[in-house]
């Protein structure tokens, strides 16, 4: 190899002692490769510093064994601790991972799926299943499978792994008017291009209906899914001669902001304002009070998704995926009224 050209294939099979064939599988389907030749050929690739020809490879076999996932953001926990789950399982399975995310702006998925795609992937995971059009034309355009993730289809049409956020928020609601609350708020995240959030706030006017509540109008805070959002959240509702004495907030992250407001403002949560969250980060374990939130699978549904893009691209027959199950954790956030 001269000093001024790159490490090739060859070189790296040349170096590790094994044939060029077993150093191409070591490297594009390192499970099938014996522990030794493995370990060889790693070995070499970190000693001359070889990079595959990712263009070449995917010319070559028309797949670039890269998984593209787009994320609503990566400032949010949960998806980070989805993310790690689905690159972990990817790996084993063969494949890489390539993230982007549109920053909750449904408008610009397309074009971030679009960079995507130009630069090559086998297939595709997607948060979701409210999309536009152009994301599922560029799949079809692409001829790419793809798995949509933490909602479930109820029409059944597509591959979803994920579970009800209509079951996971109507529990949740009944809990807070079971535990005596009746002057409840909602702060929902931003209901257009997001399914989940209409079906978290479906579910809560549903259930508090059935408790003999309603959930009023002016309750009803889209805020978006950060502290700030459930800071202001707090201020506005504070501003009402009466306010909530219980605020259900679409997720962890609003939940803890919201406290911080109260905190604040000197409102004592809960005995001036229950506070609930859903997602169960580990931030919800560690304020004080902990806070009453929704568990949520989050390392299961990056597994489940790994495994089933891949069966996709690789044209796999399984039998169909299982809703997924979230459950309450109820800490001392949430207040218990006294009757009367």
């Amino acid at each position: 190899m001269s000093v001024d050209s790159r490490p090739t294939l060859e070189d790296v099979a040349r170096l590790a002692g094994v044939s060029l064939g077993s150093a191409s599988r070591a490297l594009s389907i390192p499970d099938q490769v014996k522990p030794v030749t493995l370990e060889k050929v790693q070995r070499a690739v970190e000693q001359l510093g070889y990079v595959r020809n990712g263009a070449a490879q995917a010319l070559a076999s028309r797949r670039t064994r890269t998984v593209a996932a787009v994320y609503p953001t990566l400032d949010n926990p949960i998806f980070a601790v989805s993310i790690q789950s689905l690159q972990r399982t990817l790996w084993t399975l063969g494949y890489q991972l390539l993230v982007a995310s549109h920053e909750y702006k449904p408008e610009r998925e397309a074009e971030v799926l679009r960079a995507i795609l130009e630069r090559g992937v086998d297939g595709i995971v997607l948060v979701g299943t409210d999309h536009a059009d152009a994301v599922f034309d560029l799949a079809r355009q692409y001829r790419l499978p793809y798995v949509m993730t933490w909602s479930t289809d109820e029409r059944g049409t597509r591959d979803c792994i994920g579970f009800s956020y209509y079951d996971a928020a109507y529990e949740m609601a009944s809990l807070v008017a079971q535990y005596g609350h009746s002057r409840i708020a909602l702060c929902s995240g931003v209901a257009q291009g997001n399914e989940r959030v209409r079906a978290r706030i479906a579910a809560t006017r549903a259930a508090l209906k059935a408790a003999g509540l309603e959930l009023r109008p002016e309750w009803m805070e889209e805020q978006p899914f950060t502290f700030d959002g459930g800071r202001q959240a707090v201020r506005n509702l504070m501003t009402f001669k009466t306010p909530p004495t219980a605020l259900i907030c679409g997720n962890d992250i609003q939940a803890v902001g919201a406290m911080g407001e109260c905190r604040d403002r000197g409102l004592r949560v809960p005995d001036d304002l229950s506070v609930t969250g859903s997602d169960d980060v580990e931030l919800a374990n560690l304020v004080e009070p902990r806070l009453t939130t929704v568990h949520v699978p989050t390392v299961e549904i990056g597994v489940r998704a790994a495994r089933r893009i891949v069966e996709l691209i690789e044209d796999v027959e399984s039998p169909a995926e299982s809703d997924l199950v979230t459950r309450l954790v109820v800490r001392e956030s949430l207040r218990r009224l006294s009757p009367g």
